[in-house]
């Protein structure tokens, strides 16, 4: 069974991880969003959901008993016990979602590399299940600009970057760096050379 190069993805918010995972996938990889998983896990009756409910109430439910997503974050990005409280009962389901696909791809070698996007990456402390970290990173300056665009007010998009580590902090700890504070085609370029060099390693390693 040939190894499975696992590479996690991450990065600020807005900084454009899903454009390189998008741009990665094109070049034979497996790609597994953690955001997809959450939303899984938060499907109406499954546990994480009860849980959630019972945390948060039911006022929290559509017309369908889906979640709303949206009371949902203006409540834990005010309240940060109850955004640190619904990560203790969504993270566990995430990361057992997580781990059994990744295990599933590596069984059935439908790929040689899976790239894992997940932005509480560092703040979860699986980045040893890697092979490599990539961290996405931009200025500030334009997370605002970007998240304001999607309909955020300014004070929500900075409760939103305030949730996660700093930028710098999750460059320094990452195997490459990409800057994305430029166009569409500069972030292409730095993505085309790191993924040319993790399969230059994975070959000379074979």
């Amino acid at each position: 069974m040939a190894k499975l190069v696992r590479i996690g993805l991450t990065g600020g918010i807005a900084a454009g991880k899903s454009t390189v995972a998008r741009r990665w996938q094109k070049a034979e990889a497996v790609v597994i969003e953690a955001d997809e998983l959450a939303h899984r896990a938060l499907e109406p009756g499954t546990p994480t959901w009860k849980s959630v409910v019972k945390e948060f109430g039911r006022a929290l439910l559509n017309a369908d008993q889906t979640i709303n997503r949206t009371k949902l974050g203006e409540i834990v990005f005010r309240d940060e016990p109850k955004r640190l409280a619904l990560n203790r009962i969504v993270h566990p389901a995430v990361l057992r979602m997580l781990t059994e696909l990744l295990a599933e791809c590596e069984r059935e070698g439908r790929a040689r590399f899976a790239v894992v996007t997940i932005p509480l990456l560092y703040e979860v402390g699986i980045e040893p299940d890697f092979d490599y970290v990539v961290t996405v990173a931009c200025s500030e300056q334009t997370q605002l600009a970007r998240l304001t665009a999607n309909g955020l007010s300014e004070e929500q998009a900075r409760a939103r970057i305030s949730a996660q580590w700093p930028m710098q902090k999750k460059m320094d700890r990452a195997d490459f760096v990409i800057w994305n504070d430029s166009t569409r085609r500069t972030l292409s370029e730095q993505a085309d050379i790191i993924w040319a060099i993790i399969k230059e390693n994975y070959h000379a390693e074979r």
